[in-house]
């Protein structure tokens, strides 16, 4: 069998290494592995590869940045000939980003299986580039691997067929738990870099609706100096948030230990983050591992596509206003801290249960 996965951005390096990994373990499995570029700059993407254990890809695509409509074209574009020459049994491909939703595309026009690892997320939120990605691409797909109960209920009202459902569980956290005693080796030095102990609060920030506005982003960071008058906030900054702060002319709250720091790898974010008092964050995957680790969490959004997180771990949704944000943590600040959480086979075999999947596929076509 042979297996084409296409991977584009850092949520995606993090979702795929333990399915490559599982892979390698059956000799009889032939896999090829696809950097389209979405996540085009070279250093983080090395220190992706490296960290998770991956080989360096196979073919980078290097569609850069641009618009949703250039990158989803452009990857269009270039997959498509690398498809019909490769001729796998089958592509896989994870999470909701741009290069997800256009590989999905070309390999169901050429009549290539296609597998979707994290299907059926829904944030009901059509605003979200990403919730277009997954409506599309789960459509497209004939199998479509979940992480939770809530996911397979997505797509049965969608009116997929429950043969193409596999509950799988949640591979992201397959690779927290394998990359543990990494992350807890690294939290010395970094702690002692940074100047940190445990009492202090760890920021993601880069989706448009938080960041694309000046008067949205002037609030949200008016939301984080005022945490940052109580404790450290360590701020590491996206590209796009840290350009929108700068065309805006946003100025930083004065007399807050609000502090902007590069993007970091996984291993060292992963040692702040089960390490904070408290994470704010518009990102998915984060909801995730902060549930995982126990650690609390504020998704400064109005609505989430990964509920269990909400139901079962240690998250909240905040509005994106100074006033809800410094509530919120105030709240999470008095309280007696969270338990980690525990959600239905998150439990570090996802990506087993995900090649035995394709492997039951393959014994039912023979």
């Amino acid at each position: 069998m042979k297996v084409l996965h296409v991977v584009g951005a850092r949520p995606n390096f993090v979702k795929i290494a333990p399915i490559f990994m599982e892979m390698a373990k059956h000799p009889d499995i032939e896999q090829v592995l696809v950097h389209t570029g979405q996540h085009y700059d070279a250093e983080m993407s090395s220190i992706f590869f490296e960290e998770f254990g991956l080989p360096d890809p196979h073919v980078n695509l290097g569609v850069g940045s641009g618009t949703h409509a250039q990158q989803t074209a452009r990857v269009m574009l270039e997959l498509e000939p690398l498809l019909e020459e490769e001729s796998p049994d089958w592509l896989v491909v994870v999470g909701d980003v741009n290069s997800t939703v256009a590989a999905a595309l070309v390999a169901s026009k050429l009549g290539i299986r296609t597998a979707h690892v994290e299907a059926g997320l829904r944030s009901f939120d059509r605003t979200m580039p990403e919730e277009i990605n997954r409506l599309l691409t789960d459509q497209l797909a004939d199998l479509l691997l979940t992480p939770s109960r809530d996911a397979d209920e997505n797509l049965a009202r969608e009116g997929i067929d429950a043969a193409k459902i596999a509950f799988v569980g949640n591979v992201m956290i397959d690779t927290l738990i394998r990359l543990q005693p990494r992350v807890r080796d690294r939290w010395p030095e970094l702690r002692a870099r940074l100047g940190v102990e445990d009492d202090y609060a760890l920021v993601t920030l880069h989706r448009p609706s938080n960041v694309d506005d000046p008067d949205t982003l002037a609030q949200v960071l008016g939301g984080l100096g005022d945490i940052g008058r109580r404790m450290p906030v360590l701020f590491p900054i996206h590209p796009r948030t840290r350009r929108r702060i700068e065309e805006f002319g946003l100025p930083f709250p004065r007399g807050s230990d609000l502090r902007l720091m590069d993007p970091l790898g996984y291993i060292d974010f992963m040692a702040l983050t089960a390490h904070a008092r408290l994470v704010l964050t518009d990102s998915g995957g984060i909801q995730e591992e902060t549930t995982y680790l126990g650690i609390p969490c504020l998704t400064i959004r109005p609505n989430t596509e990964r509920p269990v997180t909400l139901t079962e771990g240690t998250n909240r949704l905040v509005e994106s206003r100074d006033d809800a944000i410094v509530r919120a943590a105030e709240a999470v600040l008095a309280g007696s801290g969270a338990q980690p959480g525990r959600p239905e086979l998150w439990d570090g075999a996802a990506a087993g249960r995900i090649v035995a999947a394709l492997e039951a596929r393959r014994a039912h076509d023979v």
